[in-house]
């Protein structure tokens, strides 16, 4: 028997949180196979959350084209020291389509050296 966590709790926070998430800038996320749809996780308040998000991407410059989806990082690409659960961090994504810029939206900042410029 396998285990993962229920679909229905991968999103434990409600849309106004987005709201204080900080968002990214980066060139390229080109693999997008591995992102999910967020109604897959958040049901009939998909609409809620997705508003919220394109609202904080372009307020960050994004230009309103592309799909926003959901980017699992597991918890081993962290650092230990920042103790991140086990079940890892949700970030929302969407990569433009013009200039294929990915924007990502995470509720902890991203210890990784390519994303020091992150804004709330």
């Amino acid at each position: 028997m396998s285990y993962t966590v229920p679909a229905g709790k991968v999103i434990d926070y409600q849309p106004e949180s987005i709201r204080s998430f900080l968002v990214y800038g980066f060139e390229w996320i080109d693999n997008l196979l591995f992102l999910q749809d967020p109604e897959a996780f958040v049901g009939a308040r998909a609409a809620e959350y997705l508003g919220i998000a394109k609202e904080r991407f372009i307020e960050f410059g994004w230009e309103g084209d592309g799909v926003i989806q959901l980017l699992w990082l597991p918890s081993f690409v962290f650092p230990l020291g920042l103790k991140v659960p086990p079940v890892g961090v949700v970030v929302w994504h969407v990569k433009q389509e013009e200039n294929g810029i990915s924007y990502l939206l995470s509720p902890i900042a991203l210890p990784f050296e390519e994303f020091s410029g992150a804004r709330q």
